[in-house]
């Protein structure tokens, strides 16, 4: 399924001084002074410098940075906890920036939930509880608070758990008690300030993959938070990454890994497994076919040389009957062969969004590897040297 690329939220020329004279930081920050200039000479703090993104509807947005990089702020300036010194931030069209009380009240209550890195969960509450306490402040009745805290467990696997109590959780759960907590609100956007970064690494990892399904299903405008790139990568449709207040790199985790937009990106970008972060249609070719009803070897050897392959896919029809060699064609023409006899239904295949990962044995036996989509129609071909040359991070 493919996202809407409608914006949900949209920030522009985004800033937040912290200290009691913002007007003379943003003047000194547009003369070119530095963050550390500005905080030596005035005492305020530049949080947020100059931010514009959009985050489209039905993605994970990834804010990654540092301690200190300004995307705790960002993320909050999003529900109107913290107020921008300058520009706008839109949900829907709706400034909330600088829009009423009333109106960023219902914003809150309607369209935006937040998940924070500590669960904050009412110890002496049942789960179901802590989960319906935001429809109880909300007066939400009792009977309907309990239908929609209990769905919301359902939802991140704790249905059964509803009458524990947070003690009795492990961290994990407990993180997925605060996840329901932002889902029983049924928002259409879920702000999550590193949820994860709490978590043992093992189930750290679990919780990635169980927000991924999670998110399969809801289809939720979802803005995250990390200073962890490998979280980054794992969960970002879209990634933005925050240095010293601003916003150096907004792509995909291919973009990024890719093409590092500076040497501050390259750094972290370098010990990445690239394997794990690039997929098949990244490295994808136009497939070099030929049909087993229309030709004969010497057209298949002709169509090889035409494309410079070593190997193509022989098509019957829109069905993709097998793969045929140079060195098999070139043999069997001498011998008077037919096409049919040596074309070879032993061949790869993979999907589009195979990773790397899953490429590289696949690239072992030397054939072009056929991304195929889901009804089995040939979509593109992966040759093996393109393979080993993405994990080597070389350009052809």
């Amino acid at each position: 399924m493919k996202r809407s690329m409608k914006p949900k939220i949209s920030g522009k020329n985004l800033y937040k001084i912290f200290g009691n004279d913002p007007s003379m930081a943003l003047s000194l920050l547009s003369s070119g002074k530095s963050k550390d200039q500005i905080y030596e000479t005035t005492g305020q703090a530049v949080g947020v410098h100059d931010v514009t993104f959009t985050v489209v509807e039905g993605e994970i947005f990834v804010v990654m940075g540092l301690s200190g990089s300004g995307k705790s702020t960002l993320v909050r300036m999003i529900n109107g906890l913290i107020k921008p010194s300058a520009g706008e931030i839109l949900i829907d069209g709706m400034d909330v920036a600088n829009c009423s009380e009333e109106d960023l009240r219902n914003i809150r209550r309607e369209k935006v939930a937040m998940v924070f890195q500590h669960f904050a969960l009412f110890p002496h509450k049942t789960v179901a509880e802590n989960v319906a306490f935001g429809l109880k402040i909300r007066g939400v009745k009792q009977a309907e608070r309990r239908e929609r805290a209990q769905a919301a467990l359902e939802q991140v696997g704790l249905g059964a758990r509803a009458d524990s109590y947070p003690d009795e959780l492990s961290g994990g759960m407990q993180q997925r008690v605060g996840l329901a907590r932002g889902l029983a609100s049924e928002p259409e956007i879920l702000l999550m300030d590193e949820p994860f970064s709490a978590l043992d690494p093992l189930i750290r990892s679990d919780m990635q993959q169980e927000l991924l399904e999670l998110q399969r299903s809801l289809r939720k405008t979802i803005v995250f938070i990390t200073h962890d790139l490998n979280e980054a990568l794992t969960l970002g449709n879209t990634i933005a990454i925050m240095r010293n207040g601003a916003i150096v790199q907004t792509g995909s985790a291919e973009e990024i890994v890719g093409s590092p937009a500076d040497d501050y990106v390259s750094a972290f970008t370098r010990d990445i497994d690239r394997s794990l972060v690039f997929k098949a249609d990244s490295i994808a070719r136009a497939p070099g076919t030929i049909d087993i009803g229309s030709n004969d070897l010497s057209s298949a050897i002709a169509r090889m040389e035409q494309v410079g392959a070593d190997a193509v896919h022989v098509l019957d029809g829109d069905r993709l009957a097998g793969v045929i060699t140079y060195q098999a064609a070139n043999a069997a023409f001498r011998d008077g062969m037919t096409l049919e006899s040596v074309v070879s239904h032993d061949f790869p295949t993979a999907s589009p969004q195979a990773r790397l990962f899953d490429l590289y044995p696949l690239a072992g036996a030397g054939l072009p590897i056929a991304l195929t989509d889901e009804t089995g129609r040939l979509t593109g071909v992966v040759r093996p040297q393109d393979v080993f040359r993405q994990l080597a991070g070389e350009r052809e």
